[in-house]
Order: C-alpha cells, then structure tokens, then sequence
C-alpha cells in the first residue's frame, strides 16, 4: 500500500494490528463453540475469551514486533501469534487451536478483511454513483456532440453521456454485491478440511458470529475461484472508472474544451507553462486503474494449487488483496469527487456541435431524402457528396455550410424542402427520447 493513495478507512483493515484482532476473535470464537458442544471446558473458553480480549485492548506495535521477533525463529506466522497468545492466556491456551490448521485462520481471516473492503467499495460506489446522477439530471438536455473513432458523428446530450456511465457503475455494484457474498465464506475444517478433529458445528458457530457463510467443502483452504471472481470484479470496476476518466481526458484536450477538472485556487499546472491547466485527477484514475487490474491475473493463477493446498497463494495475497482494494477505494472516492466538481461548458459543446457547417446532421438529412421518395443509394451518395464539399472547404473564403450546399444541389431541389432539410439538421431533435432513457437508468 502506498500512502499517496491510501485512506485511512481502507489501511485500518490491513493493518498488522487489525490481521491479529481477527485472528484472535476466529480462536476465541472456535473455543466458545466448542466448549457449547463438550469439546473443551466452558470455564477455559471465558479466559481465552476475557485474557485475550484484554490482551488485544492495549496491544501495540511492540506486540507486532514481539509477535515478529518470535516468527524469526519459528519461521510460522500463525504459530508465531499462538506462542504470544499463550503467554497473556496462561494454562488455558492449551485449549486454543484445537483441531484448528493454519488456513482455517488465515483464510477465514483473508474472507473478513475482503468482506470489510467490500463494504468501503460499495459505499465509495455509492458516492460516483450520486455524482453521475446529479450531474446527468443537471445536463439532461445539454446539446455535445457524439464521437466515433473520435470523430464527431450525431449529436446527443451530455446527461445522456453520464447516464451510461451511472448505468454501468450501477451494474458493477451489483457484480461487487455478488463477489462479496462469494468471497464470504468461513472455513474451520481442520487439516486437509476433513473434519476429523473439529466438530463441523464449530465452523458454522463461528461463520455465524463473523457474518460469513460455512464453506461447504473446503480441502484445506477456501477455494480459490471465490477469490479470483473477487477481484476480476475489481477489475471490471476498475475497467469502469479508466473509461469515465478517459471521457474527461479527451473532453479536456484544448481544441476540445467541453469540460475539464475543477481548478483550485492556487494550483499549478506546469513548472514550466504556467498557463496550463491538465487532467491530472483523470490521469491519475486511468493509472490506478491499471494497478488494479494487475491482480486480476495473479487471483486467478491462484485458482490451480496442489492437491488440498499448498501457499504458493498466499504471498500473491499478501500483495493483491491490500493493494487491490486500498487502490480501487481512493479511486472511487476521487473519481466520485471529479464528478462531483467537474467544470462543463454547454456554449462550447454547441459551438463544437456546429464547427463542421452542419455535417453532424448527415444521418438525419438522409432519413429525409428517403421519406421524399428517393432511392437509400442515392441520398447516400447525395448527402456525402454535399457532406465532402463542406468538410474540404471548411475556413476557406467561399466555404458554404452543409444546408447551403444542399439547398444548391438540383437533385435535392424541388424534390425535398427547404423545411425539411431544415428540420433535419435541429439538434434538438435527438432529445425525443432522452426522457424515456432517463426513466430506464434512473427510474
């Protein structure tokens, strides 16, 4: 985790401190459901239980560094923070861990901390999500041009621009809804997950009391699909936010100008151009985006491991599963604030919509000439040859508009009308349904 691009909400849960809390309250849970069930006494479970929670209220980064120190030698995390609990615990601790393998810790653990992250990225969605829409309904009628191969092609509105991208941020929260309750399983089976040692009631007691679902088979780790279908939704949420940030980048350029990125009071664009103004929120999105997505890959190499486990995940998890989330947390909470803030200037977008003499309105002026009675083929040929004549002569001296050049052609002449062609080229025209597509996105 780089702090730059680290909240603390997001570090507090992959922090050494929190690892431990979870890793304690998994074996203090196993030991209350096993002293319910007979396995352990009831009387060593409440000093596991009330020692430990005591030990875990005023521990520190010494206990870090003690746990670490002890690890160095034993060289096992987890037999490492057993050997710590132990001294603060006293005779009962013999009771703690029974039955227990390392991953049932560790992997149950990994599927709290992953079901917290996944609670931070549904309500930092939730916050792109009210920007998108506050500003769609702001610019629901406001005339830009749409772009092909980054070309201009017809023109639509800005709000209907953002109302894609509010759709597509409402589906990823619904995939993010479903990769949280598969990534939330609990997994207390014991070595190679057979139950032989623990009681399979002790796995849902403690499943329970986490707010995560028993595993129903678990070999000795958590199955790994669970995880890699964890972040290649992450990826595709990713994917989400590099688009809308792209959207703002292109929109920004200068012979653009559409819109662009709040400018501070006091910011500085350049150490060399003072003039300039980038898109560095937007660029900084599109970079971040890319981190993410590179543990797409690793999660899902994690899926094939040998027999009933073996760890050549876990140091990919170590790394992606901070990473990932903390990354994709900043994000969405600046991309959210982007849009929030975001400058938009509808003259400019009008002035970009007429800078071609009208060609934008090429499709329409086409529908025209077929409802007239003449042939597809030849409006086409028509309505580009009209189209080409304006294009090429566009800022020369005796350049005509696109209606000119229509209005001037015999084969339109007396077959189509003057309010024809014109109702045709009315950018306007392509609202009549932007209420019916609002509707759909926004209900």
């Amino acid at each position: 985790m780089i702090p730059r691009y680290t909240r603390p909400q997001a570090a507090v849960i992959w922090s050494q401190e929190e690892k431990y809390r979870i890793w304690f309250q998994i074996e203090a849970f196993a030991c209350e459901a096993m002293a319910k069930y007979g396995a352990i006494p009831a009387e060593a479970a409440k000093v596991i239980r009330e020692k430990g929670d005591a030990a875990m209220a005023v521990f520190t980064e010494a206990d870090t560094a003690e746990i670490d120190a002890i690890e160095a030698e034993t060289r096992h995390d987890v037999i490492a923070f057993l050997t710590w609990l132990a001294k603060r615990v006293g005779e009962e601790s013999r009771f703690v861990h029974q039955g227990l393998t390392s991953s049932d810790v560790l992997d149950t653990c990994l599927a709290v901390q992953l079901t917290k992250a996944a609670d931070l990225l549904l309500a930092d969605l939730d916050l792109v999500l009210a920007a998108l829409k506050k500003r769609a309904l702001e610019h629901k009628y406001t005339i830009t041009i749409g772009r092909s191969h980054g070309i201009h092609a017809e023109p639509t509105s800005f709000g209907l621009k953002l109302a894609g991208h509010y759709a597509e941020f409402a589906r990823n929260k619904q995939r993010l809804l479903a990769a949280r309750a598969e990534i939330a399983t609990c997994a207390i089976s014991g070595a190679v997950g057979t139950f032989a040692h623990v009681d399979p009631r002790v796995e849902e007691y403690v499943a329970e009391k986490l707010g995560l679902a028993a595993e129903p088979v678990s070999t000795q780790v958590i199955p790994r699909d669970r995880h890699a279908a964890f972040f290649a939704t992450l990826g595709v949420i990713a994917s989400g936010v590099e688009r809308l940030a792209t959207e703002v980048r292109h929109l920004q350029r200068s012979e653009v100008r559409e819109a662009e990125e709040f400018f501070h009071a006091g910011q500085k664009g350049s150490s060399a151009m003072p003039h300039k103004r980038n898109p560095v929120l937007s660029e900084n999105l599109c970079g971040l985006a890319r981190l993410v997505r590179a543990a797409v890959i690793p999660a899902m190499e994690n899926v094939a491991l040998w027999h009933e486990r073996d760890i050549s995940h876990s140091s990919v998890e170590r790394g992606i599963g901070p990473d990932a989330t903390v990354t994709l947390d900043f994000a969405l909470v600046r991309l959210a604030g982007m849009m929030d803030k975001l400058t938009i200037y509808p003259e400019q977008m009008a002035a970009n919509v007429e800078s071609l003499g009208g060609v934008v309105h090429s499709g329409e002026v086409l529908l025209a000439l077929t409802k007239a009675g003449i042939s597809r083929e030849d409006a086409y040929k028509i309505v580009q040859r009209n189209a080409m004549a304006t294009w090429t002569r566009l800022g020369q001296p005796d350049a005509r508009t696109f209606r000119e050049n229509l209005l001037a052609d015999a084969e339109v002449a007396g077959r189509v009308s003057e309010a024809a062609i014109n109702a045709a080229m009315s950018a306007e025209m392509h609202h009549a349904h932007v209420d019916t597509i609002f509707k759909r996105v926004f209900g």
